[in-house]
């Protein structure tokens, strides 16, 4: 039983591997109860198991495997890092456990996988257990088959992955083991109860038997969906809701809730994907061209055996598909004809949506096809149409099927209305929008007509479908002349429609049902947005209409309300209201006299053509009153006018009469149902009258009245051609007028471009300058609305001309159309409801598009052109290409039917051939603006296409086709480039250069669109690898993409998507989706703000917008501009436009385009944040340029458009300068009252500034300066402090102006400079003025010299950066300028410096020719401020610095920021006359009081050594001071969320790049020097800690490696991290907050720190290790006194373990831990002393008394007693009591130790410590006995050791030593350290000199007795030097030593020291730390980040205090403070 006791003993992890199965038993006993006792599932203790834990369970004994499975289950459950063991757990699980023959072992193995499971390891578990069914033992293969089953059943198919089991079921289903065939058919029945039918296809090639069976356990399943019974983790909250419904028996919402799952699976995505076209035979396309029918069939069954694959794998299908359609359109074998179309079929069904890029090719033919008769034909036809539908949208096909419609075939025509009709039952009411409804109803109206009635049976069947999918609503405009008869029957068709959707859209619609199905929200409603193509309109769309408040999208929502008749819905297109209105017949002349003579007096009609023209106005008058009072329904419009026209009519000759004539004409329009045919009467003799000088502006109100009553484009196209057909240039320049006009009011909707073009031409072409004239400026309003499309139209005309035509285009560029203001009242009665307006912009766009003449081009693609662009030889092909472009050039405008063009420029993207390459992308650009919309259908063949291209080698390749991309982008909108695989297809190529190119697009495009696109989670798992590329720019590139995917997707999804992932890897992409969460973009909604413009916003995006609606496209994208340019039909719709500042134009009432109240600036949240993060990012051009590009100007109106208001925003960037000044004033007027706005948009406003300084005109320069005085005025006052990046792209332009050669602006410039400084530190704005030194202009190099005079003389040296060495260098430099005003600049403000800083100057500039020289001198004699010393100069130097400092931080502060501005304009009104600056010498002088109050002072107790190290004493002071200001704005104003403020800053704080994290660490320590502020730190320490040793790792592991790094960075760092902890651990309340597991962790950083060799080496790592010596004294003084002690046992215990650890590095653990000791009688109240013993004895158990003797140390050991007796000493028995949380006290060492000492100390009465104690001491009776002696020598070094008494102690050892000569004293110093023995021996020698007289030390040297002690024990090479010397040299030795302190204290090097003095002998036993040295550094590094000056004063106070406390005697803190005050009075006498 030896053996027993020996592992009894041992550890339970070691139990747990020990190679006896009993130890292991008990291991994994003891194991389990510790688990189940950790109720921190975070505890560090699970980390101990974790690589035990398969052991665990592939115990090779069974009853311990048992056990061993039972702790696992436990730990799998409860521990946060079992996760990490899923892989090797498990596969032990499959191979050891489930062969076992116990059950119960299977059982646990089951939980245990279960277990993984439910922790979100789901996949990890799957992966093993279908590794398991390879394996050859059937028993295991059974386990898995069954936990799997267990698995499905319990968490569900959401959960556990059916895809990858359903594949090897049939494997299964073979086996030869029954048992594992039986398990099988179990899981297969349980599979289907979760997703019923969509298993059988997978199952379909089982054993028939097999299958029968299970088609019988299939039918006994219940029918109700199955429900997960166990949830994740993540999701146990939704398991706890479950059950309250349950509970409430309220199952109804669960069950709805996952009545989506059932439907979820689709079979599809089960099976297996086949790629066949490697498997086509051979010689398939020569055979299939073949001659003999029968070979053409061979080919086709080859393939139609192919095709029946259920799934096929995507791959290039075009030349099949091309061969299969050749067959369908050209073979005159019928029988092939329908094999081919099942070819098609089957390649539709099987590629599903990667089908769809190959349906427009097949549709046409396949419909024209149709004019066979025989039925097998037409079937397979029908069947492959139907298929190939499903591949793409009606939308993409829709040209190709309405083309067909008007064939004459009868035939035809029936199976496409058929088709039409199938098609609509796919659709929902969202999917089949207006625009696209009106086409199709279009054509199927015409086929109502048919005469057979097989093709009108077809077209009532499609209207009907389309009646029942979108509702009467939406089709009724369509079918407003369609008689009854025919409506009924329409009707009927509707009633019998089946939709494959379900009723719910059909009765959503007809009901106008405002709460669509929950489940079906996507599909029918909402989704309305999605689908419509109308981008820009259903942003406004709600706001406008208040009364019919409801999301966007088709009329389906609309509410019932007021919305007028038919005639309103018309959708103000000119179709519908002209259906209704030119119903009124012409009524001959009688019949209208007698409808007039009702309604008219009788006298009014008789006197109508009297020859008396005052009888006539007489009449008139009447008529007028009369038409005044009639009702609308009751005034026949037409007879009225006809009767104005009756003789003389439109001939009348006084002008009077005819005003009237017309004016009551116009009445009649406004207030009666005027008709066309009306209309038509009266508008020849208005355009005969619209040029007459008196009646010409009553004709333009008549005729507008008539465009209100008939739609203008009607009107304007009968005018015009009226206007045309006379000669009267007069009228026809005054018609041109009227309608340019009329367009401004009516809005461009329905227009007809086509016909104006050719009128506008003719007028162009006038004699008559006026008309010309009048031509143009239509032109210019039509451009507002068409965009630079228009232009084309006119090239050919003459130069001269045409460029009058684009300067009236110029004038008009930058402008917003204006909203119409007319012809929306009457059609749209109450408004037109929401659907039409969310329509509507589309009936405009594709207006817009139609406008312009379209050619068709698909005859010039002629099969020699397309094998030319196929050609071998590189030149044919280039000449192929060349033809195309010209092609398309000449047709401007092209249909999209082009042919075979798209398969044969697709060829030429990947020439090999880069310039041809290129060439293409041209052409693909050029063809994407001459489509137009419609070149959305070639996205799929030749858009992604190019996207491949973007991962070119040739960087000009790549941004060629991004162009090209883009281009196509604004035409289709991005919902086709991201339908399908397609995109996730091109992420999958590791190509970094097309990962990095389509990420950043998407980045681009991705946060503008309004709704997500479905398949873009497609794209995740891509994106996912793309963030862990080797390549870093693609990894950039994915994390700038992440947070926009995320904003469509949401966390949640994208948290779900990583489950696919590695361990590691999920671990790393969930932390970048967690910072993605919080930089995560809201999502573009729709109207409030134009967030607008991220496209291009320019003018040439006019055009495209047309195709904006595209498909959601670009829907936000869009430009809110160009919309309306496109005149969305209908004035609403432009009414976007009006959306100034505000953006929420309220319906009609709508705010016109003048007003413009509202705030200019729009207050966006974090808006300035994410542009300074995008500029980081580069995602945006950097404010950096010589002169400022186009795309600067794009790129900032894109970012102003979402914060600044519209109309403002038009002015700032007019091409007109004095519409900056209205700008300018009109930001002035607001400036005060939008104070936010303007801070908010501060960035913006500066870098338009900018662009005004590259103005010539001088008055906006004069106001823009104006406007900036006033702006830094305003922004000082409310404490704003510029960031960065404001300054950086504002100052640097500023100062070009102070070169201005006119005084007055140089003036203003300076006077804006100097208000600056109170917004941005001087010394930050000191290297840009310094810059401005280098120009070329010699008056901006002069000013900007002068300038950095002023800030000198106001702030002081410190301002110079980077030092003022360098600065001064610079400056002086210019003494030597060509120009005289610039040598007097530099002259004056280096005697400037000179005044401050005495001759200190001429070291600073270094050497200078002779001339310049002289030059200086002679200036600086004539200034006659000589500084009046020298020394005394340099004494006040440094308050002058820390005066400065401070008073350069408090500039956060408003006071002294003020006084300092008042300083400087002091200094600048000085500038130039030295002598009057007289006055400012006050602020040089030295304050007395100041230094006295400074003890920092001290250190200058050696003038002379100071001069040696002044460039260094100046250059650390630069470091983080300006960072402050930078940011600490966050803190305050910025965010008023301060935990995620901190939280923020505290993960910079761990950054890998040192400026980051020095921002971060400058930041906090403001925080926590403001006692107000520090609290907001609480709750924070312990991450803020992790971050600090995070840091600290890195610096040790790796920037102290980088070669490349300045060591200067890191030691800068270091100062910042130390300081900052510093603060941290004064403030006892946070200090408390540290936790033991982080406490470790920070000390093993610091002690590492203090022992790392490289530290040493660099100029200033003395002082870094001296500092942390401070800190750490601090860390254990000020932290939560046990959480201290127990982290520095568990390191100890850590560092004794570790065979790495070096031994210096325990050590120093322990110097720390009897540090504690000595504290503890002080704090053992406070102690919670049951936790240290625990660690005690966990430490006494990992090493046992044995083992710790065998250290090489006897350290520990010493270490442990002591701190055992000294708990002893202070806590007597009671001490027994607090064993309470070890676990069984008899095995514990500890207990057994603890009673021997009690015994022990109760033996020895009066026992004293337990160190006197170990040297034998017992304290009795002086005189007795040796022992007595001993206790008494022990009360001596007691004293010795203690702070307060060391000095006494000293003297009472020499007393002792004197009478005693023979005492032995040995003992008690052989076990202190080398230091506290030779301080011992000095001591005593020093006293001896003392009481002898012998060597006295003179106090001359301003240093006081008292003081003299203090001095001498820092160092220990110091004291050895001293312990060796002989006595008679101890007088000089005593003086090097003082010398040496003092150097030490100045900054200067001592020699070369070996050893590491301080941090042994600071932290060692009797030792505090010196703190001299470190708080040098503080001041040096930490002064600009770190206290004021009281707190300066204060840690150097302490620093003349805390000295080592077994040296020193300080009398008291005041002594040391008057002993200060008189040494600094000794140097200044000695210096005077």
């Amino acid at each position: 039983m030896g053996d027993d006791s020996e592992w009894m003993k041992l550890p339970v992890d070691q139990k747990c591997e020990h190679k006896l199965w009993k130890a292991r038993l008990s291991g994994y006993e003891e194991a389990l109860k510790i688990f189940q006792k950790i109720k921190d599932e975070k505890s560090p203790e699970w980390s101990k198991f974790l690589g035990l834990i398969k052991k665990f369970v592939t115990d090779s004994n069974a009853v311990v495997q048992l056990k061993g499975l039972e702790a696992a289950l436990v730990y799998v459950e409860n521990a946060h890092v079992a996760g990490k063991t899923t892989g090797e757990v498990v596969s032990g699980v499959v191979s050891k456990v489930f062969n076992q023959p116990k059950a119960k072992a299977k059982e646990l193995g089951m939980e245990i996988c279960l277990m993984y499971i439910e922790i979100e390891k789901g996949e990890a578990v799957q992966e093993e257990l279908l590794k398991g069914l390879d394996n050859k033992n059937p028993k295991i293969v059974v386990a898995c088959i069954e936990t799997l089953r267990k698995a499905l059943s319990e968490f569900g198919s959401k959960i556990i992955l059916l895809k990858p089991i359903i594949k090897v079921l049939p494997k299964l289903f073979e086996s030869r083991e029954k048992a594992v065939r039986d398990e099988a058919k179990l899981i297969a029945v349980e599979i289907y109860r979760w997703i019923r039918d969509a298993l059988r296809p997978p199952l379909q090639n089982i054993n028939p038997v097999q299958l029968k069976e299970l088609e019988e356990e299939w039918v006994k399943l219940p029918t109700g969906a199955p429900r997960p019974a166990r949830f994740l983790r993540s999701q146990q909250e939704l398991e706890a809701k479950l059950e309250q419904q349950q509970s409430a028996g309220g199952d109804a919402e669960g069950g709805g809730d996952d009545g989506d799952e059932v439907p979820q699976i689709d079979a599809y995505e089960l099976l297996e994907a086949v790629e066949i076209l490697s498997k086509l035979p051979k010689d398939f396309y020569d055979k299939i061209e073949a001659k003999k029918w029968q070979e053409r069939k061979e080919a086709l069954e080859a393939v139609e055996v192919l095709v029946k694959n259920p799934k096929l794998e995507a791959g290039d299908y075009a030349d099949l598909v091309k061969a299969l359609k050749k067959v369908v359109g050209k073979d005159t074998n019928v029988m092939l004809v329908a094999l081919a179309a099942k070819c098609l079929t089957g390649l539709a069904v099987g590629l599903r949506k990667k089908f769809g890029q190959y349906a427009g090719h097949v549709v046409p033919t396949i419909l024209e096809k149709f004019k066979e008769k025989k039925p097998q034909v037409v079937q397979a036809l029908q069947e492959a149409i139907d298929a190939i539908f499903l591949t793409t949208t009606l939308q993409n096909i829709s040209e190709d099927v309405l083309a067909v419609m008007d064939n004459k075939n009868p035939t035809i025509k029936q199976q496409t209305s058929l088709f039409i009709a199938r098609s609509f039952r796919h659709c929902t009411a969202s999917t089949l929008p207006k625009s696209l409804l009106k086409p199709f109803c279009a054509a199927l109206l015409k086929h109502i007509n048919d005469s057979a009635p097989e093709v009108r049976d077809a077209a009532f069947e499609a209207l009907g479908t389309a009646l029942k999918v979108v509702g009467e609503k939406a089709v009724n405009p369509f079918l407003a002349d369609v008689d009854k008869l025919k409506l009924d029957k329409i009707k009927e068709c509707s009633e019998k429609v089946e939709l494959v959707h379900g009723k719910k859209a059909g009765l959503a619609a007809d009901k106008k049902d405002f709460k669509p199905v929950p489940g079906r929200a996507a599909a029918s409603g909402a989704a309305g947005d999605k689908d419509t193509k109308d981008a820009s309109a259903p942003k406004p769309g709600p706001l406008k209409k208040a009364p019919a408040a409801k999301p966007g999208g088709p009329p389906k929502k609309g509410k019932p309300a007021a919305q007028g008749g038919t005639g309103g819905t018309g959708t103000k297109s000119k179709k519908a209201v002209e259906t209704k209105e030119m119903v009124e017949p012409e009524l001959s002349i009688e019949v209208c006299e007698e409808k007039a003579s009702a309604v008219l007096p009788a006298t009014c009609i008789q006197l109508l053509d009297s020859s008396n023209w005052k009888e006539r106005l007489a009449c008139m008058e009447e008529f007028q009153k009369a038409v005044e009072l009639m009702d609308r329904t009751e005034m026949p419009c037409q007879a009225l006018v006809r009767m104005l026209a009756k003789k003389p009519g439109w001939k009348e000759t006084n002008f009077q009469v005819m005003q009237m004539k017309l004016h009551i004409v116009a009445l009649i329009a406004q207030k009666g149902n005027f008709s066309k045919t009306s209309a038509q009467i009266v508008l020849d003799g208005l355009v005969d009258k619209i040029g007459d000088v008196k009646c010409g502006n009553n004709a333009k109100e008549a005729m507008t009245a008539i465009a209100e009553a008939c739609v203008l484009p009607w009107t304007a196209e009968q005018v015009m051609s009226m206007a045309f057909s006379q000669k009267n240039p007069k009228n026809q320049s005054e018609t041109l007028n009227w309608l340019s006009n009329a367009i401004k009011e009516f809005g461009f909707s329905g227009l007809n471009v086509k016909a104006f073009i050719s009128n506008v031409k003719t007028a162009l072409a006038a004699t008559n300058p006026a008309v010309r004239t009048s031509a143009i400026t239509l032109l210019g309003v039509m451009y507002l609305y068409v965009g630079p499309s228009l232009r084309m139209f006119f090239e050919d005309e003459k130069p001269a001309l045409l460029s009058q035509i684009d300067a009236e285009f110029e004038k008009m560029q930058g402008q917003n159309p204006p909203a119409p203001t007319r012809g929306i009242s009457k059609h749209s009665t109450s408004g037109t409801d929401e659907g039409e307006d969310g329509d509507e912009p589309d009936d405009g766009g594709s207006d817009a598009v139609d406008l312009l003449p379209r050619t068709e081009i698909s005859d010039k693609i002629t099969s020699e052109l397309v094998s030319k662009i196929g050609d071998k030889n590189w030149k044919i092909r280039k000449e192929g290409l060349d033809e195309v472009a010209a092609i398309i050039n000449e047709a401007k405008f092209i249909q999209p039917n082009i042919g075979e063009l798209p398969t044969a420029l697709k060829g030429r993207l990947n020439d090999s051939n880069k310039i041809l390459v290129q060439q293409t992308l041209t052409i693909l650009q050029q063809l994407a603006v001459a489509m137009g919309p419609n070149i959305k259908q070639h996205v799929k063949n030749l858009g992604i296409p190019v996207i491949t291209v973007l991962g070119d080698s040739k960087n000009n390749v790549r941004s060629a086709a991004l162009a090209t991309v883009n281009a196509w982008a604004e035409q289709t909108g991005m919902k086709e480039w991201l339908e399908g695989e397609d995109l996730s297809e091109e992420l999958k190529k590791e190509n970094p250069f097309l990962r990095q190119e389509l990420l950043g697009w998407l980045a681009e495009k991705l946060p503008t669109l309004r709704s997500t696109p479905t398949d873009l989670i497609l794209c995740v798992p891509q994106l996912y690898s793309c963030l862990e590329d080797r390549n870093g720019d693609v990894r950039k590139k994915a994390q700038d993409a992440l947070p926009f995917f995320m904003m469509h997707l949401g966390y949640e999804k994208m948290a779900k998507a990583t489950g696919k992932l590695k361990p590691t890897s999920k671990d790393q992409v969930l932390a970048m989706l967690e910072k993605a969460k919080a930089n995560m973009p809201a999502k573009p909604t729709a109207p409030a703000k134009a967030t607008s413009r991220p496209v291009g916003g320019s003018a040439p995006a006019k055009f495209q917008p047309a195709s904006a609606p595209a498909e959601d496209s670009v829907s936000g994208t869009l430009d809110s501009k160009p919309d309306p340019k496109k005149a969305k039909a209908l004035g609403v719709s432009s009414k976007t436009k009006t959306a100034q500042g505000k953006k929420v134009p309220s319906k009609t009432s709508l705010k016109e385009d003048d007003d413009k109240s509202g705030p200019i600036f729009i207050v966006v949240p974090n808006g300035k944040e994410q542009r300074m993060k995008d500029e980081k990012g580069l995602k945006v051009l950097k404010w950096n340029f010589t002169t400022p590009r186009d795309e600067y100007i794009e790129q900032l109106k894109t970012q102003m458009s979402s914060c600044v208001a519209k109309w403002l925003q038009d002015e700032m960037f007019h091409s007109d300068f004095q519409h900056h000044n209205k700008a300018l004033a009109v930001m002035v007027d607001h400036l005060e009252s939008e104070k936010e706005g303007v801070i908010g948009c501060l960035d913006l406003i500066l870098k338009w500034v900018t662009l005004r300084f590259f103005d010539t005109n001088t008055s906006v320069l004069m106001k823009t300066l104006e406007y900036l005085k006033l702006l830094f005025t305003l922004l000082s006052d409310e404490e704003y402090h510029l960031t960065e990046n404001e300054a950086s792209s504002f100052i640097p332009y500023l100062i070009l102006k102070v070169g201005e050669p006119k005084d007055v602006i140089r003036k203003d410039v300076r006077a804006i400079l100097n208000r600056m400084c109170l917004v941005y530190p001087a010394s930050k704005m000191f290297p840009f003025i310094m810059e401005g030194t280098k120009s070329k202009n010699s008056k901006q190099r002069a000013e900007c010299l002068e300038e950095l005079g002023c800030l000198v003389e106001s702030y002081g040296m410190n301002v110079c950066q980077p030092t003022p060495g360098k600065a001064l260098k610079e400056i002086a430099i210019h003494i030597g300028d060509r120009d005289n005003a610039v040598r007097n600049a530099a002259l004056n403000t280096i005697v400037t410096v000179y005044n401050v800083h005495g001759d200190q100057v001429f070291k600073l500039i270094g050497t200078l020719s002779e001339k310049d020289m002289s030059m200086l001198e002679e200036r600086i004699k004539r200034s006659a401020k000589r500084p009046s010393a020298a020394p005394v100069k340099q004494v006040e130097e440094k308050p002058q610095r820390t005066q400065s400092i401070s008073s350069n931080s408090n500039m956060l502060r408003k006071g002294p920021a003020e006084d300092m501005a008042s300083k400087l304009n002091q200094a600048r009104s000085m500038s130039g006359h030295p002598e009057a600056a007289q006055m400012v010498r006050r602020e040089f002088q030295l304050d007395l009081d100041e230094i006295e109050n400074d003890s920092g002072t001290v250190r200058c107790e050696m003038p002379e050594l100071v001069q040696h190290k002044l460039d260094d004493i100046f250059e650390p002071v630069l470091i983080p001071e300006p960072k402050i200001r930078a940011v600490s704005p966050h803190f305050d104003d910025m965010h008023s969320n301060t935990a995620s403020t901190i939280n923020f800053i505290i993960s910079q704080v761990a950054s890998g790049d040192i400026n980051t994290s020095i921002q971060a660490l400058t930041q906090i320590d403001e925080v926590l020097r403001q006692e107000d502020k520090a609290e907001a730190m609480s709750g924070h320490i312990d991450q803020f800690l992790i971050a600090t040793f995070m840091q600290l790792r890195l610096i040790y592991n790796t920037h102290m490696a980088d070669e490349k790094l300045e060591k200067d960075e890191i030691i800068k760092l270091y100062s910042c991290i130390i300081g900052n902890m510093i603060s941290l651990f004064q403030i006892e309340s946070l200090a408390r907050e540290a936790s033991t597991g982080v406490l470790k962790d920070l000390m093993h950083g610091l002690i590492t720190l203090m022992l790392d060799s490289r530290i040493e080496d660099l100029e200033e790592g003395q002082q870094v290790v001296r500092s942390v010596n401070l800190l750490v004294v601090k860390v254990l003084e000020k932290s939560d006194q046990t959480n201290i002690l127990s982290a520095l046992l568990v390191l100890l215990q850590d560092s004794l373990l570790a065979t790495a650890s070096s031994p210096k590095f325990s050590e120093l653990v322990m110097k720390c831990l009897w540090r504690m000791v000595r504290l503890l009688p002080d704090t053992i109240n406070s102690i919670n002393l049951d936790r240290i013993l625990l660690d005690i004895h966990i430490f006494m158990k990992v090493f046992p008394k044995e083992k710790l003797k065998q250290c090489k140390s006897e350290f520990p050991i010493r270490t442990l007693k002591t701190l055992l007796h000294t708990l002893c000493k202070l806590k007597g028995p009671k001490i027994l009591d607090h064993l309470t949380m070890i676990d069984n006290k008899n095995e514990s060492e500890l207990e057994a130790h603890l009673c021997r000492m009690m015994k022990h100390s109760m033996d020895q009465t009066g026992s004293k410590s337990d160190k006197e104690t170990e040297k034998g001491a017992s304290r009795i009776d002086e005189k007795s006995s040796k022992a007595k002696v001993n206790d008494f020598l022990a009360e001596i070094f007691k004293k010795i050791g203690s702070k307060e008494n060391t000095k006494e102690g000293l003297a009472e050892l020499y007393e002792y030593k004197k009478k005693y000569s023979d005492a032995d004293i040995e003992p008690f110093l052989k076990n202190s350290s080398q230091f506290f023995q030779s301080y011992v021996e000095r001591g005593l020698r020093v006293i001896e000199m003392e009481r002898e007289g012998k060597g006295r030390l003179p106090t001359s040297a301003g240093i006081s007795p008292q003081m003299e002690v203090p001095c001498v024990p820092t160092t220990t090479s110091t004291a050895s030097s001293l312990g060796n010397t002989n006595g008679e040299e101890v007088g000089p030795s005593v003086y090097l030593e003082r010398l040496k302190i003092l150097r030490q204290r100045c900054g200067l090097d001592n020699t070369k020291q070996d050893d590491r003095p301080p941090l042994t002998s600071l932290l060692s036993k009797p030792a505090v730390p010196t703190v001299a040295s470190s708080t040098d550094m503080l001041h040096s590094k930490l002064s600009q980040l770190r206290e004021s000056r009281e707190q300066h004063q204060h840690s150097d106070l302490d620093s003349n205090q805390t000295r080592s406390s077994g040296a020193t005697t300080t009398s008291s803190s005041t002594a040391n403070i008057d002993d200060l005050k008189k040494r600094l009075e000794r140097i200044k006498s000695s210096r005077k």
